[in-house]
């Protein structure tokens, strides 16, 4: 364990903060060095953010707690404070103006802080070209925001940060949407910004990047600091057992063939720009995991399967039948639910109730003859999946939005559950959300699984795909160039492979 004390950039003890009676944080101890690449982990619920906030004066902490910038003792902080002493936070949604230009996002603070009632063109174009300079990044500064890449903005959001005097500049979750090639260049860019001086503190649920990017690594669980440790002292499995306090098990999964019929078979499907010559068989029982770089035309497939984006062509059989599937409706009628990527956007009413989220899907089979609705059924419905899914909700009444990335998304599982699937559609089912949520939605993917359900499991994280289907299929540019069976495979084997189609 490594804690020092030179050349801190700040250095925080006994960090504490309580909101109505839950102890978010309690008596943190937290220093970063200048110029240091510094990883921030632990579940959801563990006090990052609440962390994150008070060392950007978003939140102030409980009174004990002592803040030093620079050794010099700072209290009552409040955000333009943290600004002034260079830190800078950059949001997994980045805060940018997609309808404004590169020029505009990036030197937008420095033009409203000049108070001028004129924009000097010349001025703006001059500091975004600079602080572009700085991370030597190339993107035309004329061009509108919104038609960049994730990769490309979050560069921007970085160079936004940097036309400040940044001496540390906290990312929170910056690799969520990006490529393996994309993450790589971010490091860079990391690593960059270190040699001019500038610190980072990064913060991600991807184990993998956290070792390969931090030189200290602090871990926090139910608010209270386990440690702080060299990177090089950790692995994954160390990494995990001091997040979450228990070994969580990564066996393969192992799967049996109970029937020579398939439940679905795909021939030839192809939509215009999207993906082509998609033909694949999913059986009873099986974990079928496709997973390839961002773009590679998964995730327009899962909705081409789930009646969302009707394709030009090729067949589908469900359970030996062609069938055509113009809607969603028609879809979940022939037995397949599909868990989206987002689960925010498009998988949950986040302002409405565990309760009604649950039973959106199935609320017509609650009706009755009058065209009434049968509450004891609604109500019988929804404590079943609740209960069935281990969902941790202080009601059901309560709203979506205020529960864990992981109960979040076992409410979208939920929905979909109760219409009875034989066919489930998951596209990134684990993104955003801690180790431990995500061992337990793996654990209940191999239990539906072993029920008989076929499940279709799309994922970036080779590593999720390897350890939890059976069989492995790799697209890109919207074909399918290679199946693994991950019984004679390793993680390194497909993922080399999947580097190597970019």
């Amino acid at each position: 364990m490594l804690e020092k004390d030179t050349n801190l950039l700040i250095n925080m003890r006994g960090v504490s903060k309580h909101y109505r009676g839950v102890q978010a944080l309690n008596g943190v101890d937290f220093s970063i060095a200048k110029g240091e690449i510094h990883c921030l982990v632990g579940e959801n619920g563990s006090g990052k953010s609440t962390l994150i906030k008070i060392i950007s004066g978003v939140e102030q902490p409980d009174d004990e707690t002592v803040i030093e910038i620079d050794s010099q003792v700072l209290q009552h902080r409040h955000s333009i404070d943290a600004i002034r002493q260079g830190i800078e936070v950059i949001y997994q949604d980045l805060s940018l103006f997609p309808n404004l230009t590169v020029a505009e996002n990036i030197a937008l603070a420095q033009t409203i802080s000049s108070e001028s009632r004129f924009i000097n063109w010349q001025q703006l174009h001059k500091i975004a070209e600079e602080a572009m300079e700085r991370v030597q990044v190339q993107i035309p500064l004329s061009k509108l925001v919104g038609e960049l890449s994730v990769a490309d903005q979050q560069l921007i959001a970085i160079c936004r940060a940097l036309t400040s005097n940044v001496r540390l500049l906290i990312l929170d979750e910056p690799t969520a949407a990006l490529t393996r090639r994309e993450i790589e260049s971010l490091f860079r860019v990391i690593k960059d910004l270190q040699i001019k001086g500038i610190a980072t503190l990064f913060v991600s649920h991807k184990l993998d990047e956290v070792l390969t990017i931090a030189e200290r690594v602090t871990i926090l669980r139910d608010g209270t600091r386990i440690g702080t440790f060299l990177s090089a002292e950790m692995n994954y499995e160390r990494l995990t057992f001091l997040m979450t306090g228990m070994k969580l098990q990564s066996a393969k999964y192992s799967y049996k063939p109970s029937t020579d019929r398939p439940l679905l078979e795909v021939c030839g499907l192809c939509k215009y720009g999207q993906f082509s010559e998609i033909s694949f068989k999913l059986w009873p029982g099986e974990i079928l995991g496709i997973t390839g770089l961002l773009g590679s035309g998964r995730s327009e497939l899962a909705q081409a399967l789930f009646g969302m984006n009707r394709p030009d062509g090729g067949e589908v059989f469900i359970r030996g039948s062609n069938v055509v599937l113009r809607s969603v409706r028609q879809a979940i009628a022939k037995g397949v639910g599909y868990v989206p990527e987002n689960r925010l956007v498009q998988g949950l009413v986040m302002q409405q109730s565990v309760g009604k989220n649950v039973i959106i899907t199935t609320i017509e089979k609650s009706i009755r003859n009058l065209r009434l609705l049968d509450k004891k059924k609604v109500q019988d419905t929804i404590e079943h999946w609740v209960t069935a899914l281990n969902i941790k909700v202080p009601s059901i009444d309560a709203s979506v939005q205020t529960l864990s990335g992981g109960n979040q998304q076992r409410v979208v599982l939920a929905k979909w559950l109760a219409t009875k699937p034989k066919i489930l559609i998951l596209d990134g089912p684990t993104m955003g959300i801690d180790i431990a949520a995500k061992s337990s939605i793996h654990e209940l993917v191999r239990q539906l699984a072993s029920s008989g359900m076929g499940i279709i499991l799309i994922s970036d994280e080779v590593s999720e795909v390897v350890n939890n289907c059976n069989r492995i299929l790799v697209m890109h540019r919207g074909r399918i160039l290679r199946e693994f069976q991950t019984k004679s495979t390793s993680e390194e084997d497909v993922q080399s492979f999947v580097n190597n189609t970019d």
